[in-house]
């Protein structure tokens, strides 16, 4: 259940019962997946409940609703008080946030005039589990990045998501990572990849790929703990000889990897760069002290 009868959301300026709110059935993010979201995580702190990086996500809300030429009038600061807000009257205080721009009714393929912003929040544990993956390559190839704009976290665009997750799973695997259309290393359903090999840490250029917070957020932490890394293009054999791997998101924070398209990988988890990564992206969103355990 992601909400109850006495579950708030905020919609427009109000703070209203999620059982009590309606959408417009002739709206395009509805029919044609004409929307943008981010996904968001607060978490408990010694001085109260935190969101982790509000602006950086409210940025990318607003590029990508730039991007799609979706009007999106709400300021940074007015969306994220909002979700503070909404966070205190759900009494959560380590949560997933889900604002969405909804998009008005329009039948036609025209991009609409005005929009609905909508913040839910929800308990929500770790998206991908808390235990090591096993992982197949997908069939299934992220969108070319002239086709769309890859780079906006587009409600559409995870129809892909959910086709290559399907695939995974039908077939006994926890997850997928995807390629992209030229063949090389992109990204997971939901999440972005980090590989392991020879001591150095390896994870897809952007350019086909969204450019993940908590990505950014890693490469910032690789720095201050000097750990090598390098970003490119990267085949899939790169990854089945790779040492360690893991995915990263939001939602995921860091889950290790256990093997690729049934292949293990030669090294424990806690001699990898993911198992000291994890711990310092733990550390880091609950404001405690970052130290190399590495």
């Amino acid at each position: 259940m992601y909400y109850t009868d006495k579950t708030f959301l905020y919609r427009d300026g109000q703070f209203l019962k999620a059982a009590e709110t309606t959408i417009d059935l002739y709206g395009q993010t509805l029919h044609y997946g004409y929307g943008v979201f981010e996904g968001i995580r607060s978490y408990k702190t010694a001085s109260g409940a935190k969101i982790f990086k509000a602006k950086e996500h409210y940025d990318r809300l607003h590029r990508s609703a730039q991007m799609l030429n979706i009007p999106l009038k709400y300021s940074v600061q007015e969306m994220e008080e909002a979700t503070y807000e909404v966070l205190r009257l759900n009494g959560f205080e380590n949560a997933y946030i889900r604002p969405i721009v909804i998009c008005s009714p329009n039948m036609s393929l025209s991009h609409p005039k005005e929009t609905s912003l909508v913040i839910e929040t929800w308990d929500w544990g770790a998206y991908l589990g808390d235990k090591r993956l096993d992982i197949m390559i997908s069939s299934f190839c992220r969108p070319h990045p002239r086709s769309t704009k890859v780079e906006a976290k587009v409600c559409g665009h995870y129809v892909n998501s959910i086709l290559a997750t399907s695939e995974a799973k039908d077939k006994g695997f926890d997850e997928a990572l995807l390629l992209d259309s030229d063949g090389f290393l992109a990204e997971g359903p939901g999440s972005n990849l980090f590989f392991e090999k020879d001591g150095v840490l390896h994870t897809p250029q952007l350019g086909n790929i969204l450019a993940g917070i908590t990505r950014e957020t890693l490469i910032e932490l690789c720095n201050q703990l000097s750990i090598p890394l390098k970003q490119g293009l990267f085949k899939q054999e790169d990854l089945l000889n790779a040492d360690g791997a893991f995915l990263c998101g939001t939602g995921a924070e860091i889950v290790g990897l256990n093997s690729v398209n049934k292949k293990q990988f030669s090294k424990e988890w806690k001699d990898t760069f993911g198992f000291t990564l994890q711990k310092a992206y733990k550390n880091l969103v609950m404001e405690l002290p970052i130290t190399a355990t590495h």
